[in-house]
């Protein structure tokens, strides 16, 4: 079974929870993402932001994403796996989490990142369908 390093979207990269929005969708614009980690100045994961986030928590309330910071919208303990973690363990962290996107790490170091696309890609036809039901069923 393949690990979390030989599925995943390399080149992820972590903006500063004391970036705006603004900077933060350009940012995802140029990576074709629609999601980013945070870090802090140490460059340690805070959080993630999301395009979603950046339209319903910020343009939707009225609020200016250039006046906004990323650490604003990061909330609870942000998710990540290990770059040699098996897939079968980055499927239960999704899962378990109910979360479409995953940091990987090596070595403390943002590496890359899993999206569903990235599971859909490299996953059986019966993985993803488990994935799916588990991922977005309703507590």
């Amino acid at each position: 079974m393949p690990v979390a390093g030989q599925i995943m979207h390399r080149g992820a990269e972590c903006i500063n929870k004391t970036e705006n929005l603004t900077h933060a969708a350009e940012l995802m614009k140029r990576l074709e993402v629609g999601a980013l980690p945070v870090c802090e100045d140490d460059g340690r994961m805070c959080g993630i932001i999301t395009d979603r986030d950046i339209v319903v928590k910020c343009v939707a309330e009225g609020r200016d994403p250039g006046e906004t910071e990323c650490s604003e919208l990061c909330q609870g303990t942000p998710q990540w796996i290990d770059v040699n973690a098996d897939v079968s363990e980055v499927l239960a962290t999704m899962e378990r989490h109910q979360i479409k996107r995953l940091p990987v790490i090596e070595n403390k170091t943002l590496v890359g990142m899993i999206s569903e696309r990235d599971i859909a890609r490299h996953l059986s036809e019966h993985q993803i369908a488990e994935f799916a039901e588990r991922v977005y069923a309703t507590a």
